[in-house]
């Protein structure tokens, strides 16, 4: 498999930032366009030194200027200052019971490109062979250059276990990633940075940036209905993995011999009522023949979740509860 980048250059950061740097964009990060006086204002730097700092990440290609905005009182206009897209680009992959799912982000946070293709091996490298060829695929498509690529994130659907973070007990389908070292194994095979972690805390990531939660508030709890049921923590701006690196591991609340809110359990309830489904790739052609079904399954998994929910929500005062998943919109809103 070619490589995207030379071997010694995959640990090599592709944008050099020291701290101050840094601390500018995580703050346009959080707060979206921004004057630069509110910058100096809220990390209390003098205006000389913000303005060098904005200077050099001007010319890094890494923030922009949007355009001057007039709050109506005499003299010049704002300049806000926001993250360019163009600084480069992230790559995010997962796989579902059924099929593979890449998306391309921009520096910004912007989604580029999404893709999805039927997919269903438990081979570890089947799955590393179909992302490298579909992320060349979709480079190119989108006119991005290698060069630009800043590394890939990898949702993995299980829990660490406890003789070494680098391994996860896999969903039974997936029984053949148990055994990989995931510090190494994607890195080695696609020859770029790779970022590891359970599947439902990359979702609450992301859907604490993408839903513009991160600007309001500090912390969210994220529940995750996917081949199972998992959940994420937000706090204080970024993941909380926990002492073991399971934090938000809500699967263990509920009696795996016994009903679940989880996609694997509404396979087997819309098999139950005669549906002849083989993932869930499939379940939105089933929603309005097994409307009956699918209602009573939402109910029954939303009362489980509400407990769920309730119990974080006692223990860590989050300021926001979400609710997300593999499933189809019109079955997480009549669960949620």
């Amino acid at each position: 498999m070619s490589q995207p980048y030379p071997a010694d250059a995959q640990r090599r950061p592709l944008i050099n930032l020291d701290t101050d740097h840094k601390r500018i964009v995580w703050l346009l990060r959080t707060l979206g366009p921004t004057p630069r006086i509110a910058i100096a204002q809220q990390l209390g730097m003098h205006n000389g030194v913000l303005t060098r700092l904005t200077r050099e990440l001007l010319m890094l290609g890494v923030v922009e200027e949007r355009d001057a905005q007039s709050a109506g009182l005499r003299g010049r206009p704002s300049v806000p200052l926001a993250l360019s897209g163009a600084a480069g680009y992230a790559a995010g992959a997962t796989v579902h019971p059924g099929w593979l799912e890449i998306a391309l982000v921009d520096f910004a946070g912007h989604i580029v490109s999404r893709d999805v293709m039927a997919f269903d091996s438990p081979d570890p490298h089947a799955f590393v062979t179909a992302v490298d060829q579909r992320l060349r695929v979709l480079a190119t498509r989108s006119g991005l250059m290698r060069s630009h690529f800043l590394g890939l994130g990898v949702a993995v659907p299980g829990p660490a276990v406890q003789t070494g973070p680098s391994r996860r007990h896999t969903v039974d389908w997936l029984h053949g990633w148990r055994e990989i070292d995931n510090d190494r194994f994607y890195e080695e095979h696609l020859g770029c940075p790779v970022w590891v972690e359970n599947d439902a805390t990359l979702a609450a990531l992301a859907e604490y940036y993408d839903s513009g939660l991160i600007a309001s508030c500090t912390s969210a709890l994220l529940l995750y209905l996917g081949h199972g049921v998992g959940g994420g923590v937000i706090h204080r701006r970024d993941v909380m993995r926990g002492e073991f690196g399971n934090a938000g591991d809500i699967g263990r609340l509920f009696r795996m011999d016994t009903a679940r809110p989880s996609g694997i359990d509404l396979l087997a309830t819309l098999r139950a009522a005669g549906a002849d489904i083989r993932s869930l790739f499939e379940v939105e052609q089933y929603l309005d023949s097994h409307a009956g079904v699918v209602a009573a399954w939402a109910a029954r998994a939303g009362e489980q979740l509400g407990h769920a929910a309730n119990t974080g929500v006692a223990w860590l005062d989050p300021g926001s509860v979400i609710l997300s998943g593999s499933l189809p919109q019109r079955v997480l809103a009549a669960v949620g």
